[in-house]
């Protein structure tokens, strides 16, 4: 991993860092790169209430911040954000409005480096219009003056589109961090830990590979689409 000035990370949900970034968030921090993680929603709508319910709509807000400041915690995170939105409206709010939140972030951190989801091939709405709104505020700095924007992508034909990715990290020395990050957001990850868990105890190489790697894509101005 390069070395860098400052990370800023901008993402709609909690978890949505724990599964894709979080290896890669807490390999900064470990070499004493400082991370701010802007968290726009609480991911109050998420679909996970349990069965039987262990929370209602009322409550799953409260549950939700609690586990995405463990979260931070576990990936060592101490500058984290959390800006306010309400889950599942992103893509109905106001263009220019998120994309002015985002560009005061960068005003105020100048970051050398921004990590998004790469608009167009996030599958979700609200990470579409989180991704847009990081692009737009990135393209209003000079060419010579923007951070880099490394994105996530994880859509059924992005590789056909936008190959490869070009960026791997391996963040097998953050592992224990990012399986910390994981289990912080039980409410919405135990479906998938306790199959994961079963896996790694049986050693599974592949497994542990897939997920001791983390991928982007450097977000590629000259073909820029966002609107």
């Amino acid at each position: 991993m390069e070395k860098e000035r400052q990370v800023l990370v901008v993402f709609p949900h909690p978890d949505d860092e724990a599964f894709g970034v979080s290896g890669t968030i807490s390999s900064y921090i470990q070499t004493g790169t400082p991370v701010t993680y802007a968290c726009l929603t609480l991911g109050e709508m998420g679909r996970n209430l349990g069965n039987p319910p262990f929370a209602t709509r009322e409550s799953l807000p409260k549950i939700r911040k609690a586990e995405l400041e463990a979260a931070a915690k576990a990936m060592g995170l101490t500058d984290l954000r959390m800006m306010g939105y309400r889950d599942k409206t992103l893509e109905f709010e106001n263009d220019e409005e998120l994309a002015n939140m985002v560009f005061e972030l960068i005003e105020e951190l100048n970051p050398s480096l921004v990590i998004s989801f790469y608009p167009g091939y996030s599958v979700h709405p609200d990470h579409e219009a989180t991704g847009r709104a990081v692009v737009r505020a990135v393209r209003r700095l000079p060419i010579e003056n923007r951070p880099k924007l490394h994105c996530v992508a994880f859509s059924n034909n992005h590789e056909a589109e936008i190959g490869k990715p070009d960026i791997v990290h391996d963040v097998s020395a953050a592992w224990k961090n990012k399986l910390e990050a994981l289990k912080a957001h039980i409410s919405q990850t135990a479906w998938m830990l306790a199959d994961m868990e079963k896996q790694l105890a049986e050693e599974s190489p592949e497994l542990l590979a897939r997920w001791q790697i983390e991928r982007f894509w450097t977000y590629d101005w000259e073909k820029d689409k966002v609107l």
